[in-house]
């Protein structure tokens, strides 16, 4: 990288969209991304684009630059206020790209403080446990629909498993468990959305309540013990992208991998015979269709040239993990077991429970398939909706059918004495109801949604 002056719209004056920038919104963008990332490649390592009318920004799309990017934190950095100051306030991309305390958004010592938080707080938590609770959800959740022959997979068990997760792993009641679930899918799903997240915030507070009051053996009171001493604001703040994260990058992973084992013959062919290729399907997806497929902005401190291009002070620079992925000059066609992909990040803001989330995707794909060996998708794949976001790559909904089965007796969350800590373990402290929220935590759903 180099300091060099700014360049003048550097779009190529043929190019027939918004002031030579190609939207990464609408009907052509949410239907095949893939295509426009092609196109856009004719313009090198990065390209201009626009995420929502008149809100520009620089999509990099070789995955050596994306590496050049995320590896240079002194250069690309994350805290976008001088930015954010020049957008008018109901801009719709500021829910996802505007400021907060967040591991996420932050740079330097503020980044490490938070992030070594979240990351000291799951390095506590033993892999095993986590594996015997997410077979004993999978099992509880698919019992709920297995004599039925038909569900959406996406609501009903995609995402409402790394929900439970989440709630056993940070130590939720059943009661305040049940309304985090709740909430949050409101949230995502559009559904009275003001109030849900009202309901959400709220109950992500008595969270943090509770546990200042009766810490447990979970990552929320691990979080609050750690020698960080993070503030309730700052809790709150790391927990809803906990959760967000669990929402997003979670459940639509799950989703998009049993999409693509349920349609793509390379994988379909096996599942009957027992050869069920998982772990090549989740490989697949996460090089080629990743949950999130533009996102981790950043904002040059300095005007920089990355592949031959210079790019402007605090104006938000995009990783296309999608198009990075597949940068043909880098990589070839086959990905099977080859898990150099971006879509986990890289350099210091790296997620650092990637292991973790592809560890849950597996076991739920794996135990859903045994128990249902024919699921086959109910309407043909390319009929399947994708929600329209310039961020994410998420199904509107993964409607299947299988042969109807009996289901087990007493489906419940049952897990080895050893590993139970379900949120039914945790203590019920009676509390009042907080005020609802208002400001930043009024917009917080509206963040995650991408609204």
């Amino acid at each position: 990288m180099s300091s060099l002056p700014p360049d003048e719209d550097r779009a190529p004056a043929s190019c027939p969209f918004s002031g030579g920038r190609v939207p990464l919104y609408g009907p052509e963008f949410t239907a095949d991304p893939a295509a426009v990332y092609e196109r856009l490649r004719d313009q090198g390592q990065t390209a201009p684009v626009e995420l929502a009318p008149g809100v520009h920004a620089t999509l990099v799309l070789g995955y050596d630059a994306a590496l050049e990017v995320l590896r240079s934190p002194g250069t690309f950095v994350r805290d976008g206020r001088r930015w954010q100051a020049t957008m008018p306030p109901d801009s719709p991309v500021l829910p996802v790209m505007g400021y907060r305390p967040t591991c996420l958004m932050s740079d330097g010592d503020a980044h490490a403080r938070l992030r070594r938080v979240i990351s000291d707080a799951y390095g506590k938590v033993d892999p095993n446990m986590i594996r015997a609770h997410v077979e004993a959800t999978a099992e509880m959740l698919i019992g709920r629909f297995a004599a039925t022959g038909e569900v959406n997979l996406l609501a009903g068990y995609a995402l409402a498993l790394p929900l439970w997760v989440f709630n056993y792993l940070h130590g939720c009641s059943t009661e305040l468990g049940d309304r985090l679930v709740s909430g949050m899918s409101r949230v995502v799903d559009v559904v009275e959305a003001e109030q849900a997240n009202i309901d959400l915030t709220r109950a992500l507070t008595e969270l943090v309540a509770l546990k200042r009051r009766e810490p447990g053996h979970d990552v929320t009171s691990w979080m609050m013990a750690h020698p960080a001493r993070l503030t309730d604001d700052e809790m709150l703040h790391q927990l809803f992208i906990i959760l967000g994260a669990v929402t997003q990058h979670q459940a639509n992973l799950t989703a998009n991998a049993l999409r693509l084992l349920l349609s793509d013959d390379r994988f379909a062919g096996d599942l009957a015979g027992g050869s069920m290729q998982i772990e090549d399907a989740l490989d697949e997806v996460l090089w080629t269709d990743p949950p999130m497929t533009n996102l981790s902005v950043t904002f040059p401190t300095h005007p920089v040239n990355v592949g031959g291009v210079t790019l402007p002070a605090d104006q938000p620079v995009l990783i296309g993990y999608a198009a990075a992925n597949t940068d043909p000059t880098v990589h070839g066609g086959y990905r099977a077991g080859n898990r150099a992909h971006l879509s986990w990040g890289a350099g210091p803001h790296a997620c650092p429970v990637q292991g973790t989330a592809r560890l849950i995707a597996s076991i739920a794909i794996e135990k859903l398939l045994d128990r249902l060996p024919d699921l086959r998708l109910a309407v043909p794949a390319e009929r399947l909706e994708w929600r329209p976001s310039p961020f994410f790559r998420s199904l509107t909904a993964l409607p299947v059918k299988f042969t109807p089965v009996q289901a087990v007796s007493g489906d419940t969350v049952s897990v080895p004495s050893w590993a139970r800590l379900t949120p039914s373990s945790v203590p019920q402290v009676p509390q009042e109801q907080p005020p609802p929220p208002t400001g930043w935590r009024h917009a917080l759903g509206r963040w995650w949604r991408g609204q």
